[in-house]
């Protein structure tokens, strides 16, 4: 089999599931069985791309060391995204932004106590911004970079990092603040991508993403609780 069959295989095994996964709890079955279809295409994602490099692609596991560098460079990226995060909802706020659509969405995540989105923030910044990185970055990076080049591979890689973004933020926000949320998650993907090709290590990327979701989770606080 050629690499880039064994990419097209793998990436079709992978890509869908997380949109299937949030569609299902979502959108066609809201309650046990959606959460039960959602847990488990997390569980593929964890799974599925380790199974897939060490025994299909017989490679060696590795913690992804930043051999090149690029720790700053991720730091930088995600300060300055995060200062775009921040003065875009400053305006918002001053254009009169009504926090009641993100209200809405919070409790209906179960973050609506401070307690509980304090444990939300903490895990998505923390833990969901690496599996993220390692699924994305790593893994869907390098299959498109072996079926379409690198710099294809970074726009295809940032756009099935989105998919599966825009519906679960079109479950709770109108379209125009859909429409911003999605850019914004897909200029991240971009960037992420770029670091990844440029280092070769998930973790400047990981800075980058745990910088910009303390600064969105930031925001959050502050537009809920401040």
């Amino acid at each position: 089999m050629t690499d880039r069959r064994r990419a097209l295989i793998a990436l079709v095994l992978l890509a869908p599931v997380p949109s299937l996964g949030v569609t299902a709890a979502m959108v066609i079955a809201p309650g046990p069985v959606g959460h039960g279809i959602f847990l488990a295409a997390k569980a593929w994602l964890l799974i599925f791309p380790a199974a897939w490099y060490l025994v299909v692609e017989k490679g060696r596991p590795s913690w992804s060391p930043p051999r090149r560098g690029g720790l700053l460079v991720g730091a930088i990226s995600g300060a300055v995204m995060s200062a775009v995060v921040v003065a875009a909802t400053a305006v918002a706020v001053r254009q009169g932004l009504d926090p009641t659509e993100l209200n809405a969405a919070v409790h209906g995540m179960g973050l609506g106590s401070a307690s509980a989105f304090l444990a939300g923030a903490a895990a998505w910044t923390f833990v969901n911004s690496l599996i993220e990185e390692y699924v994305y970055r790593w893994f869907v990076f390098s299959q498109c970079e072996r079926l379409l080049g690198g710099k294809a591979a970074i726009w295809a890689a940032a756009a099935v990092f989105t998919a599966h973004h825009v519906i679960a933020v079109s479950r709770y926000l109108d379209a125009g603040l859909t429409i911003l949320a999605s850019a914004g998650v897909f200029t991240g993907g971009v960037i992420w991508s770029w670091l990844y090709r440029r280092y070769r290590s998930i973790w400047p990327g990981w800075i980058s993403h745990v910088v910009v979701d303390a600064a969105v989770f930031g925001v959050g606080w502050w537009l809920l609780f401040g």
